[in-house]
């Protein structure tokens, strides 16, 4: 039976569309037969979830008959702790993603604008457009660095929302101490920014923040933070947010009752006790890193110095074509062309093994041009 409808849509979803996600490891062993698939497309960490996860998680199945905790204390109390900061200034999301949500649906009208350098992670243009706001690009440098000055004289009495990512998804450049007190400082009360800082674990510039600091000096800022990347539980999507009280009270008006799942919080307040978890990471991508970085200058392969779990590498005209051949050697990256980086391609820092394969393969697919 045939249906035609007319119901209408909110105008603001003529700006938006689903998000594009890295290709799945199934997806791609189905269409190629492999059953050996490299995934370096999602700075996911190498070394598999916290062990200190995967045990509380296992102690904790047989209480899925109730409902999570949609007041999430127990995290809460584990972050607030870890921190040195006040439970109440902690709010526990469904991954990042629906933290940025969460604060587009708090703050934003159809009138006000958004702030965003570009490029960078795509759910701040979500968020904003999701809500009928206007999105006001301001350019990363030519070396990728982030332009205060320009961040600051965009700023009219209609911006709302400042995003800043340190370190930046997709370049891996950050947003040094002294610039981002520059810009707190020059802003107009009625400016809230957000400093995604999902990647900060791996950054360790003596002049890197991870905005904590501002936010316990009584700035307008949201700290964005994740358990997907140093913790390992990409799959279980747990982010939270850390601001003053006030601001983090607004923000919880709009989550969901039960938007954090049992294993979720159970696994993420176990996993922040996993020092060696944590040592052996932020060893494994350091050792990474410096692989990548020393492949790459033997290819005469130009690339971002990251602080962060993952490489943007410039491979010029023939970049598509490179990242198409590396999934049929069964090995899935990031094409650049998502963030107006056609000649780019973003690999995520996997460990030596898997950095040893993808290495071999641009040596190949570059020999054979």
């Amino acid at each position: 039976m045939n249906h035609s409808f007319t119901i209408p849509l909110r105008s603001a979803l003529g700006n938006l569309s689903p998000y594009s996600p890295g290709k799945p490891i199934r997806e791609l062993q189905q269409e190629l037969g492999l059953s050996d698939i490299i995934k370096l497309a999602s700075n996911e960490n190498p070394l598999g979830p916290s062990p200190k996860a995967l045990e509380a998680i296992a102690h904790s199945l047989s209480d899925l008959h109730r409902y999570p905790d949609a007041s999430t204390v127990q995290l809460r109390q584990a972050l607030a702790a870890h921190h040195q900061m006040a439970p109440e200034q902690f709010i526990i999301s469904n991954g990042g993603d629906e933290l940025i949500t969460l604060i587009a649906e708090t703050f934003l009208e159809p009138e006000d604008e958004v702030i965003i350098c570009s490029p960078s992670f795509s759910e701040y243009e979500f968020g904003a457009h999701l809500m009928g706001a206007t999105v006001v690009p301001v350019p990363l440098s030519p070396s990728f660095k982030f332009d205060r000055e320009a961040i600051v004289n965009a700023v009219t009495n209609r911006t709302r929302w400042l995003c800043l990512c340190s370190p930046n998804n997709p370049t891996g450049t950050y947003l040094p101490r002294e610039d981002l007190r520059y810009i707190l400082d020059a802003l107009p009360k009625h400016v809230l920014v957000l400093l995604d800082a999902a990647y900060s674990p791996f950054a360790h510039e003596s002049d890197y923040t991870d905005g904590l600091e501002f936010v316990r000096s009584g700035y307008p800022v949201i700290v964005l933070q994740t358990f997907s990347k140093l913790y390992g539980l990409a799959g279980l999507r747990v982010g939270y947010g850390v601001g003053h009280e006030t601001l983090v009270y607004q923000i919880a008006k709009v989550k969901e009752p039960f938007n954090v799942n049992t294993l979720a919080q159970i696994a993420a307040t176990a996993a922040l006790q996993d020092v060696e978890h944590v040592r052996l990471t932020l060893k494994s991508n350091h050792e990474g890193k410096l692989q990548l970085y020393h492949a790459f200058q033997q290819m005469g392969l130009p690339y971002v110095e990251s602080t962060s779990n993952f490489l943007l590498v410039e491979l010029g005209a023939a970049a598509k074509d490179i990242y198409e051949s590396l999934m049929a050697h069964g090995i899935i990256v990031r094409y650049g062309g998502i963030w107006n980086l056609p000649g780019h391609l973003r690999i995520s820092i996997g460990n030596i093994e898997e950095n040893s394969v993808l290495i071999r393969a641009i040596s190949d697919i570059l020999a054979c041009e």
